[in-house]
């Protein structure tokens, strides 16, 4: 069983930053590939990052690209999201996922392929 818990999310105004965390228990973090999705009220849950196990595969959603990044610190158990020149349209709850099984191009963009999920982080962005 893998427990996931994001922090970090807040309040910020348009343009500014924040970083959200996501520490899973349990062992073997470092086995598992890791996403970021979100979700704002009244749309489905959207794609927003993913990090491979090694670190050497990274992929972000077009609407992210350039201002998020994604990393991670298996010495720490963390995967970290930066997010930049944030924008009201990024208000969203937050979440942090694991994938068990090895993914591969398009499939780390499917929220179905993580098996494990935090409880969310809400993120508001201000005008």
């Amino acid at each position: 069983q893998v427990q996931l818990v994001e922090s970090g999310g807040g309040l910020v105004q348009a343009g500014g930053s924040l970083r959200l965390s996501c520490a899973p228990s349990g062992r073997s973090f470092s086995s598992y590939g890791m996403g970021w999705f979100r979700q704002a009220p009244g749309k489905e849950r959207e794609f927003v990052a993913s990090i491979s196990r090694s670190g050497g595969n990274i992929y972000y959603g077009d609407s992210v690209k350039g201002r998020f990044t994604i990393s991670r610190d298996n010495a720490k158990n963390t995967v970290y999201l930066q997010m930049n020149s944030l924008k009201p349209e990024d208000t969203a709850i937050y979440y942090c996922a694991a994938a068990l099984v090895p993914l591969y191009g398009s499939t780390w963009y499917a929220a179905g392929n993580y098996g494990y999920w935090g409880q969310g982080t809400q993120v508001t962005v201000s005008s």
